[in-house]
């Protein structure tokens, strides 16, 4: 025993040699249990909402069909969720505040391969610490209710139908200091709202209703348990359809967003699957607001999903814009970890390359084909595209229709350096012949091929020839933008952006072909020559100070940085030299462009990072190799132009994300000379 100690408890502190007061000495005692439990309860409920969320948790977990929420003022004074689901057994009721009392799990098993919403037994405890709370409820098969005072523990029996209704009421009352710390009442129904929401979007087969100070705010009707296969339900197998969550999407998120969204259906390795709708392009918004992931039914932020659904945008958004999307994953519950958070909101995956590449192929492939195949159906406001997963070792997937794929696209023979001269814009409609492969079919095809050089007096003869969605050309407009008619109206081509994207796809197609053994003859050896990245070397290396993460990334990512066009080596213990660039960006900031590309390097992993630095090469190459402004086109070259748009992946967007093209259907036109009225 130290000697200092006195009956009463630790001496206090005495100085040391230099005068300073010792630390005290504090022993070690067990918390109390109310203790435990604020102190749970401050990482599993942050406000109201966080309340909302965990109990409609709970709710679906009993198999609720019908949800109801009530809130005063914002949830700060009453919150009661109320359930039609299995309810809770009257010997169980007394279980139901305690700490780590559960009947989602029962052994390690359970834990590896959780299926239920909620799990860990914390939710109600911790709520209960800081809210005066009750539960009413009446199991499936009794005869009576009964209600649960968590303050008194009093239990008595009580009218209700089958199901559960949890009641909280002054959220954190015996945690005044924390109360200050909430919103205005608007600003946390807000977030209640928020939170019903997320659950709405994964459940259509739930009905959800917010009711606030005594007025209906929201209602999503559920889908009928008896419903056809169309109507959402799955009679066979009683699984939820993408009709069902399209309706949901519709009713919670609107019109707008399923008019201005492609459906997505992609099956990936190890049971993997991937469905929801992306965003278009010209959807994004300027906040990450409308993202909305699931995995295995549950509102997850995970980064492994956001930047592989971002990656497959990165090229066809402008600026800093963000896409909107509602993404479900379905996996195997034994390969993602749910058990990382208390709030449960994040999630970790056995293998997260495998989980980002499906979310990537996804929403590329829904991305990828050009809008302008529909042009002839634009009055209807979704496309489908289902994709499956690409075998191995075959190329990124082309996302094209059947016959754009039967008839690959040859250029003529440019080097990528200096793209495509206006001039052979008329040559680029050209189909190659067709390798036979287990993908393709070997259905020929015949495809149209431009007909005799004609000019600007010969529209009547031109408009004679077939066209495709796009229409015929019909004038160029101060050598920027080509006027093209199609059944619809009128189209409005930007056709440096529009060359620019099919210049850019097709110098990814030669790059990747080029990166594929010997034996694949699909590119001529020429073009794939040509797309080697050319280095140059630099008379005098730059040198710049590094950091030792820095210098760590140079030398275990050599590879990488070779791959890119970078050599960097060390000259001293905090110096990097930099040796060789790409040539296209020699003239640029050297030691600037080493430090993103380590920067990169040492965040992300090494293979997209070389690809993407590859593709910003490309679009640099792209966009100088592209037809400018201000030049002459005659009406073949206009139409050529049109046929390749319609056949090339992404060719909505230029590379910088902006449209290529417009439509003005007639009535449009109309109303803009008032026809009609």
């Amino acid at each position: 025993m130290n000697t200092n100690d006195t009956p009463d408890g630790p001496a206090t502190a005495e100085p040391d040699a230099q005068g300073a007061a010792a630390p005290q000495r504090r022993p070690i005692r067990e918390l109390p249990d109310e203790l435990i439990s604020q102190i749970a309860a401050g990482e599993v409920v942050e406000r109201p909402a966080s309340v909302v969320r965990e109990l409609v948790d709970n709710a679906l977990d009993a198999g609720a069909r019908q949800i109801t929420l009530r809130l005063l003022a914002g949830g700060v004074r009453r919150i009661s969720v109320e359930d039609d689901g299995q309810g809770i057994v009257r010997d169980e009721l007394a279980l139901a505040f305690k700490r780590h009392a559960t009947s989602k799990i029962g052994s390690l098993h359970d834990l590896e391969g959780v299926t239920t919403m909620g799990f860990r037994g914390e939710a109600l405890a911790a709520i209960h610490s800081i809210a005066d709370c009750s539960i009413l409820s009446r199991a499936q098969g009794q005869s009576q209710a009964y209600l649960l005072l968590g303050r008194s523990g009093e239990l008595r029996p009580e009218a209700r139908n089958p199901g559960t209704t949890v009641e909280v009421n002054e959220l954190f009352f015996s945690t005044p200091a924390r109360r200050k710390f909430l919103k205005s009442d608007a600003t946390e129904l807000a977030h209640c709202v928020e939170a019903v929401r997320r659950h709405a979007l994964a459940r259509p087969d739930v009905g959800f209703a917010i009711w606030h100070e005594g007025k209906l705010l929201e209602q999503w009707r559920r889908c009928s348990n008896h419903a056809t296969a169309l109507d959402g339900i799955d009679p066979d197998t009683g699984e939820i359809t993408n009709t069902a969550l399209e309706q949901r999407l519709h009713d919670v998120l609107g019109a707008d967003f399923l008019a201005n969204s492609l459906r997505v259906n992609y099956s990936g390795p190890n049971g993997l699957h991937v469905s929801g709708r992306v965003g278009l392009p010209g959807a994004a918004r300027a906040r990450a607001d409308q993202q909305f992931a699931y995995v295995n039914g549950r509102f997850v932020r995970d980064k492994v999903i956001s930047h592989g659904a971002r990656s497959a945008y990165e090229d066809v958004l402008h600026g800093h814009r963000q896409p909107v999307y509602a993404l479900h994953l379905s996996i195997d519950p034994t390969r993602v970890d749910v058990n990382v958070h208390p709030t449960k909101i994040e999630v970790r995956f056995r293998d997260s390359r495998e989980v980002h590449q499906a979310v990537h192929h996804a929403v590329d492939n829904a991305l990828a084909p050009p809008r302008a195949l529909d042009a002839a159906n634009m009055a209807n406001s979704t496309t489908a595209v289902t994709a499956v997963a690409p075998a191995p070792d075959t190329g990124p997937s082309t996302g094209l229709p059947a016959h754009a794929r039967q008839t690959p696209l040859q250029y003529a023979h440019a080097s990528p350096s200096v793209g495509h001269r206006v001039s052979d814009l008329a040559a680029l409609w050209q189909p190659a012949p067709v390798t036979p492969n287990a993908a393709t079919p070997t259905t020929p095809t015949t495809p149209t091929t431009p007909t005799t050089p004609t000019t600007p007096g010969d529209a009547n003869t031109d408009a004679a020839a077939p066209h495709g969605p796009l229409g015929h050309a019909l004038a160029q407009l101060h050598g920027v933008y080509i006027l093209a008619e199609n059944t619809q109206g009128l189209v409005l081509v930007d056709m440096h952006a529009a060359h620019e994207r099919i210049v850019y796809e097709r110098l990814k197609q030669q790059l990747t072909s080029a990166s594929r053994p010997a034996t694949d003859n699909t590119i001529p050896a020429h073009a794939a020559a040509a797309t080697q990245l050319q280095r140059q070397t630099l008379l005098i290396p730059m040198t710049f100070p590094a950091t030792d993460q820095e210098i760590a990334t140079c030398e275990a990512q050599s590879g990488a940085l070779a791959a890119l066009g970078l050599e960097l080596s060390t000259i001293g213990p905090k110096t990097l030299a930099v040796r060789t660039v790409p040539a296209l960006l020699a003239q640029g900031d050297v030691v600037a462009l080493a430090r993103s590309v380590l920067e990169e390097l040492g965040q992300q992993d090494s293979s997209s990072v070389i690809q993407r630095a590859q593709h910003d090469l490309l679009a640099t190459m792209a966009c100088h190799g592209a037809v400018r402004a201000n030049r002459r086109l005659s009406l073949e070259e206009m139409n050529a132009l049109l046929r390749q748009m319609e056949h090339t992946e992404r060719s909505d967007q230029c590379n910088h994300g902006r449209p290529t093209w417009r439509q003005l259907s007639l009535r449009e036109l109309d109303a803009l000379f008032l026809r009609g009225r």
